[in-house]
Order: structure tokens, then sequence, then C-alpha cells
């Protein structure tokens, strides 16, 4: 999860954020052209579209329409909505092959039903989340948005939002609002045991229930760990039974050295000394 004082939605709503400087970092700046390219092609990638054909895509919060170009270098047709006008603005001097729509997301989608083949969004649906106005209610702002998209959307159909979540209560916010609005589906977590390459994909299906897609990186978890992220509002404290922390035991280090050699880090060896039963012989292992 991301530092809170580092969250732009913290900063000032996404129409005022989003102003001509930072408009036009991201169609200068090489590096979120990168990440922002990498993060779309894994959505669609997870939308599972038909092989060799063209599809109408929406992309929600599309920005200066970098996620729109690799939709068009695949091959299909885009309609992008953005609430910030320098965004877009960019978008057009930028010339991009989609159709471009201002509109606040939390209001819903203005399209008639059946309208798109899939969707996806990049770093946008947290935004969701935040009261900018005192009439906003983030659950109702959401369901509007998940309704709406449902109905624009086709039967079988799929939409996929990248995002940033601050914490687990605002992920359960989220899911919640979406099952509710008719969805199915649940959140795909690509590299779950690291903290710079992992990333959120919510992936909802329309109409008809689907099998979750299994995140990049999973092969590292146990086998049994199901693809479906599971919250708590509990803080949980491990505890042996002599009531200490077992954080920092040979188990606890043993697992962090595992983990931090699947993510490709140097890891020291870890000695182990004990006696015999008859404390005669001292026996050293390295682990």
């Amino acid at each position: 999860m991301s530092s809170s004082c580092r969250r732009p939605e913290h900063s000032a709503p996404p129409d005022v954020f989003y102003n001509e400087d930072e408009a036009k970092k991201y169609s200068q700046n090489s590096r979120m052209i990168e990440i922002q390219t990498q993060m779309s092609e894994r959505a669609v990638e997870l939308l599972n579209l038909p092989e060799g054909q063209p599809c109408f895509l929406l992309d929600v919060g599309c920005g200066s329409g970098l996620s729109g170009d690799y939709l068009s270098e695949e091959g299909h047709y885009w309609v992008g909505v953005d609430i910030s006008t320098a965004m877009l603005d960019v978008a057009l001097d930028r010339e991009v092959e989609g159709d471009l729509l201002l509109g606040d997301m939390g209001q819903g989608m203005p399209f008639r039903p059946g309208t798109f083949d899939g969707c996806i969004s990049i770093s946008a649906l947290q935004w969701l989340c935040n009261a900018d106005k005192k009439t906003h209610s983030p659950p109702k702002r959401l369901h509007t948005f998940f309704s709406s998209l449902y109905s624009s959307l086709s039967r079988g159909a799929r939409a996929v939002f990248q995002l940033y979540p601050e914490n687990s209560e605002q992920l359960e916010l989220i899911t919640s609002q979406a099952m509710r609005a008719g969805f199915t589906g649940g959140m795909v977590v690509d590299y779950p045991n690291s903290s710079k390459a992992k990333k959120f994909f919510l992936c909802l299906f329309a109409g008809v229930s689907g099998v979750l897609p299994k995140g990049l990186g999973a092969e590292a978890v146990d086998k049994s760990v199901s693809n479906q992220v599971q919250f708590s509002g509990q803080r949980c404290r491990y505890k042996n039974m002599k009531g200490k922390s077992v954080k920092k035991g040979r188990d606890w280090i043993m697992e962090k050295k595992e983990r931090r050699r699947r993510q490709g880090r140097l890891v020291s060896h870890l000695l182990t000394c004990s006696y015999s039963k008859d404390k005669s012989l001292l026996v050293c292992c390295v682990f």
C-alpha cells in the first residue's frame, strides 16, 4: 500500500491536481510513459479479448491518452473519459486515435447499454474513495459508476482496473460496491511478495461469472492461497505458547530470507548451532 503523505488524491481533486504542468509530465516523462504502457498491456491481457479481433473499449481516466495509444497499437477502437480538461487537451495535441469525453466517473457513464466489449482503467479508481465536496459520498459515487458501467458493457465483457489502494478498507469498499452493482470477479495481485513490483488489478465480469486470472509471480505463493484477496479490519498478533512474538524467530528469519531470494536479492547464510543430546558434540548448520 502506498503512503498517504505521497498520494496525489490527498493533495487536491483530480480536475485540480492534474493541471497543465502535471498533464505535460505524462507526455514528456519517459519513465511515466513506460509504466503506463506496461500497466495498460497487463490490463488488456486480463481482459482476455478474442485474438485478432478488433474490439470497442472504454478507457476510464484516460488522461493524456497513453493507455489509449496501446489500445490503438493492438488494433482496438476506444473511447476515453477523464475529468481533467488539461489532460484531455494534451491527448488532443498528441492526436490520439480514440474519441475523448470530459466527465466525472462518479456521476456515471453516459453510454447506451451494451456499447463496449471491455473496459480498462489505469491509476484512476482510487480517486472515487475521496469526498472532494460536501455532497460527495464515496460509496454512492462508486455504486453509481459501477452500475452505469455494468449497463454499458456487453454481456460477458470484462472490466479491469489497475489501482493504488490506500488500505484494505478502501479495497473492501471498492469491491463491495462493484459486486452490489452486479459484477462478479475479484482482485488480482501481481508480484505479491515484492514491495516495488506489486500491482493491484480489480478484474470484473459483467453478466456471466468467469475464472479469476492468476496474478503474475503467484508461483512464489503457497498454492493453497486463493487469488481472491481477503481483508479483515482486525489487527492480528501472532504469539507462541509463552506469549512471546514469533517475529525474529528462526522460522520468521528463514521465511524472510526465502522471500528475498525469490525477489532476486543476495541473502546471507544463517548459522545455527546446537549440542547433541548428551552435550558431547556441538553441531553447526548453515542455511
